[in-house]
């Protein structure tokens, strides 16, 4: 039988930081030096690899394309929280948590599966030199490029609209600076078990799998590394994972903060 959404909230309160009134100003700083370093770096990012030639390789393309993810995540999330800091103006109407939720899904899954196609690129670099044009060729390439988007599409469509299938008819306040899905999820006035499954099968799927895979391809990437004989070139193929193991570090750490932390 399908299911009607009877709603009747028709706007959600974002209580984000609004416990620390005395650290509205001192937030709002922070977090636009951050928004504005994360689009200008990024910027700098995409339109220098863009502009190169001789960097139109899997390597770079895909941290490209990362940078893309990274701005557009971004975007979604930041302007919002800085307007809720800088004007205590908290209120999203249904429509902006829809998109916003989706968004946030879309370009975290799209992330988290990108992310693994980096370790896969850097595995097959380091551990099979010789090998490695016929391993990423074109097809793989691209084959590895449109499936993270693909997959961050499905995964916003179906679970955005999954939730806002669900009633929503007393509290509106989301305790969080953001429509994410555990928020907004305790305001349904409805039962949720069967999505919760498919949520937590989700994650194990979408976050946890991508993870041991990029565990298991530095590990052997770093054995491959320790049986170089020559300093220079561990030192290179150090270099080429540096800019990747630290968005994985960064992307994993926020997600493990925001996720794992318990609730009050």
């Amino acid at each position: 039988m399908k299911r009607q959404n009877q709603s009747s909230v028709v706007e959600f309160i974002l209580l984000g930081f609004s416990n620390l009134p005395e650290l509205q100003e001192q937030l709002f700083g922070v977090f636009l030096v951050v928004y504005l370093v994360t689009l200008l770096g990024n910027a700098i990012i995409i339109v220098s690899i863009s502009l190169e030639q001789s960097l139109h390789v899997p390597m770079y393309l895909f941290l490209q394309n990362l940078s893309v993810v990274d701005v557009s995540f971004s975007a979604v999330i930041m302007p919002e929280m800085l307007v809720v800091l800088s004007t205590e103006k908290m209120s999203i109407t249904f429509a902006g948590c829809f998109a916003q939720m989706y968004f946030i899904l879309f370009f975290g899954g799209a992330e988290c599966f990108l992310l693994g196609a980096m370790a896969y690129d850097r595995f097959a670099a380091i551990c099979h030199p010789l090998s490695y044009p016929m391993i990423m060729n074109k097809r793989v390439f691209m084959k590895l490029l449109i499936m993270p988007w693909a997959l961050g599409f499905m995964l916003g469509t179906v679970q955005t609209t999954w939730v806002f299938s669900f009633p929503f008819c007393g509290p509106n306040e989301i305790n969080h600076i953001s429509c994410e899905t555990p928020a907004v999820l305790e305001l349904a006035c409805a039962d949720s078990f069967l999505f919760e499954i498919y949520a937590f099968t989700g994650t194990i799927l979408i976050v946890i799998v991508p993870f041991v895979l990029i565990l298991l391809s530095y590990i052997r990437i770093l054995f491959a590394i320790l049986k170089m004989p020559s300093a220079t070139g561990r030192q290179k193929a150090f270099s080429t994972c540096a800019s990747h193991l630290t968005s994985v570090t960064l992307f994993y750490g926020t997600a493990s903060m925001t996720y794992l932390q318990p609730k009050s």
